[in-house]
């Protein structure tokens, strides 16, 4: 009867209202049968609520006099097994999303309804209804402040004991489905913004307060997940250990920008719980192994929490957090530099380190208050200050462990930057350029990273000694490392010595010759582009900033180290890729070279030169340097011999090499069937990469290697339907047929020729680098 009337009574009217409340009431039991019937009424009832908090009062009266969530409510109780749960949670959410009026959204809160319906005892097993009702959490969290908070917890004796939006909700804070877990967040997030003392006192309280460890376990349990990843067998994972590798840190960092929102909130309650959890589960363990913070159960490998903390470091900030991690750090010289401080510059300059260590003592009395954080045992500020200082370094440098049950198993940051796996030393190094970036570190953590860490651990001769012993494949390595070689430099403390000069002009000397055979390979026509590129590329590299500088390629690095580093195959790809990764390396050295000098590199490391035409006796016309597949052109000095077809045997064809400035290619010609003095184009290979080879056991057999690789597309570069004509090589090599010994000879000598003039060209395009290699480096520069 209800659809009748649709047509004849305004829908947003408040008769219309009124007459779809009475039919709701109606219904005493929600089946299958009148299921559609029952969703259409609460679909009808919300757009008509929703229409009247904007724009009619009296359907609001009416909301009120029916009670309406109780009928929401009631609805949810009478419904058997008719997976009405899901539509009704869904309407409530627009309906409360789209309430704008104050009074309308307190109204809803009131009398336990919302309560009530968040407290059902649902059947999450079936479809989608955990994402209506975690919708349903969120759209009510949107609507919560000072005013509707009191509505939805239950107090006694002035402390909250029950609120069944947050706890419900945190329920599902690690469900599978993305899309939840964000809802959840966005759900803590609200509640926290809204600053009550009493739900704070709640949140951080036990039980409660486990959803901060069980996120940073959850923390620590991807972190392992990324272990596994570097330590698996490259073809578990089919689309490349490195992109899922990816894929899983970017988990990991959508965890700490949330994080970071939890502390934003600036409640001191909430970041003290929070800061406690984090630095319990992601910094001590890395840098101050104590027996309180060890974990049951496996921890992240180094190069795992280096990164972790790294990331932490980037994304959270904050003066707090900055000198709290730094404080951890560099615990073995925090009391060495106070008393060497006031040592050096007298008693008029002992309040400043006074001031300093009631500074350091303040971070660790802000965080380290919670018995739940150490052990059983509360822990004061100065406590913990004191255990960190129990492990100093001496007036001689070295390093003092005391034997007692609080200091034993660590080295702090000085063993990580000491270590000889380059992936744990750079990672550290990296870890401590983060922090000196930062504008929240404390001045005297700076003095001391600088004056102690830095120059204690010889960090210079380190990372030299990283470039001297690479290995081919390693290049991320050395960019890595030039990255942080050039940020050491720039240090004013620190200088090269005679030996590290030594050690440079080595790694640049590597680095030139390793480009020098480059000139002889397949690629050498491609350097001139690829300098260009790479020299912009690495400009920007070494100016990154710190905190824009991703530190997951301590990681990759970690992956590429278990790989064969050597460059497998003869391929044109593989070819291709020893040539671009020479001319990284020695653009680098280039770049640090000029930098240790104070020089001025210009914006284009070589000149754009013109390709002219080939200087060369024999005939050439423009016509061969532009020729395509399937052009006609003079047959001019080419050379008459042959090669066989799958389909039509032996056929006699044309080859003439053509050179013109960095460009080169070699023409296979079919004589015109009526021009004789022509030729039709039937295939194109790059010159560079033939290396012309006479048979050993024939004389008349020249064999070419065609170089297939395209830098672009990835593809074949040959320019000929020769997979359906020609008896390639799996290798990408034509064998061409001569009348005589005498004429391969000859085409080979023509090949060659022009190919030296083609190198030729390239060679002068990029001697205007030649310059680096002979400025002299003294030691001190």
């Amino acid at each position: 009867m209800w659809r009748s009337l649709w047509r004849s009574i305004d829908r947003f009217s408040p008769q219309y209202f009124k007459y779809l409340l009475n039919e709701l009431r109606e219904i005493k039991v929600v089946d299958r049968s009148n299921r559609e019937f029952a969703i259409d009424i609460l679909q009808s009832v919300v757009e008509v609520v929703t229409y009247g908090d904007k724009h009619d009062p009296m359907i609001f009266e009416y909301f009120m006099e029916y009670q309406v969530m109780a009928e929401f409510l009631r609805i949810l109780k009478i419904s058997k097994k008719s997976r009405i749960e899901g539509p009704l949670l869904q309407y409530l959410s627009i309906m409360i999303q789209n309430i704008e009026s104050d009074h309308a959204i307190y109204y809803c809160f009131s009398n336990g309804y919302i309560n009530s319906i968040i407290m059902h005892s649902f059947t999450f097993e079936e479809g989608d209804l955990a994402s209506y009702y975690v919708s349903f959490l969120r759209a009510v969290s949107s609507k919560v402040n000072r005013d509707t908070l009191c509505l939805l917890v239950r107090i006694e004796r002035e402390d909250v004991v029950s609120f069944p939006l947050y706890s419900e909700a945190l329920k599902f804070a690690q469900h599978g489905e993305k899309m939840i877990q964000t809802a959840v967040r966005a759900l803590t997030l609200n509640i926290y913004n809204v600053s009550d003392e009493l739900v704070y006192h709640f949140i951080t309280t036990p039980p409660v307060s486990k959803y901060f460890s069980d996120l940073m376990q959850n923390i620590r349990e991807q972190c392992l997940h990324v272990d596994s990843i570097l330590q698996a067998e490259e073809e578990t994972f089919p689309s490349g250990r490195t992109k899922k590798l990816h894929a899983e840190t970017e988990k990991v960092v959508d965890d700490l920008y949330y994080l970071k929102d939890l502390l934003s909130v600036g409640e001191s309650q909430l970041s003290r719980s929070v800061l406690q959890n984090l630095l319990s589960f992601l910094v001590l363990p890395v840098f101050l192994p104590l027996p309180q913070l060890e974990n049951s159960g496996s921890s992240p490998s180094v190069v795992t929490s280096l990164y972790i903390v790294s990331r932490l470091v980037q994304i959270i900030s904050g003066k707090s957090f900055i000198n709290l991690v730094t404080t951890v750090m560099l615990y073995p010289y925090i009391e060495l530099d106070m008393k060497n401080f006031t040592r050096a510059n007298g008693a008029d300059e002992s309040g400043n380190a006074d001031s300093f260590a009631s500074y350091v003592s303040q971070l660790g009395g802000f965080v380290f208050t919670n018995p739940e954080v150490l052990g059983s045992e509360t822990m004061s500020g100065s406590k913990y200050i004191e255990i960190l200082m129990s492990c100093t370094s001496l007036d001689d440098g070295s390093m003092s462990i005391v034997e007692d049950d609080q200091c034993t198993k660590r080295g702090g940051i000085l063993s990580y930057i000491l270590s000889d796996n380059p992936c744990v030393m750079l990672a550290s190094l990296f870890l401590l350029f983060i922090l000196m970036d930062s504008k929240d570190l404390h001045y005297m953590f700076v003095r001391i990273i600088e004056s102690h860490v830095m120059v204690e651990a010889k960090l210079i001769d380190a990372l030299l000694k990283v470039f001297i012993s690479r290995s081919e494949g390693s290049v991320q390595m050395q960019l890595e490392t030039g990255w942080l070689f050039r940020n050491m430099l720039a240090l004013k403390m620190l200088h090269l010595n005679d030996g590290a000069i030594i050690l440079f002009k080595t790694s640049y000397q590597q680095s030139h010759e390793q480009f020098q055979k480059e000139l002889d390979g397949c690629w050498f026509d491609y350097i001139p582009d690829t300098l260009k590129d790479e020299w912009e590329s690495c400009r920007k590299a070494l100016g990154e900033s710190s905190n824009k500088k991703d530190p997951v390629f301590a990681l990759e690095l970690a992956i590429h180290q278990q790989r064969n580093n050597g460059y497998t195959g003869s391929s044109s790809s593989v070819a291709w890729q020893k040539m671009v990764d020479a001319v990284k390396v020695y653009v680098l050295h280039i770049h640090l070279k000029a930098f240790i000098l104070k020089l001025d590199l210009p914006g284009k490391p070589i000149p754009d030169l013109a390709d002219g035409p080939a200087e060369s006796g024999t005939r050439r016309t423009s016509d061969h340097w532009s020729a395509n597949f399937g052009s006609e052109i003079p047959l001019g000095s080419a050379f008459p011999c042959r090669i066989a077809f799958s389909n039509a045997g032996i056929r006699d064809i044309y080859v003439i090499p053509v050179a013109r400035g960095k460009s080169g290619k070699l023409l296979l010609m079919e004589k015109h069937p009526f021009r004789t003095q022509r030729g039709v184009v039937i295939a194109i290979a790059p010159l560079a990469g033939l290396c012309p080879k006479i048979d050993d056991d024939h004389p008349t057999w020249l064999h070419l290697q065609i170089r297939e690789f395209d830098k672009k597309s990835k593809v074949g570069r040959t320019e000929a339907c020769l997979s359906k004509k020609t008896n390639q090589v799996s290798d990408g090599r034509w064998t061409l047929g001569f009348p005589n010994a005498e004429t391969c000879m000859a085409a080979r000598a023509m090949i060659v020729d022009e190919r030296t003039k083609q190198r030729s060209f390239v060679e002068k395009q990029i001697s205007p680098l030649h310059q680096y290699d002979t400025i002299e480096l003294l030691a001190d520069n």
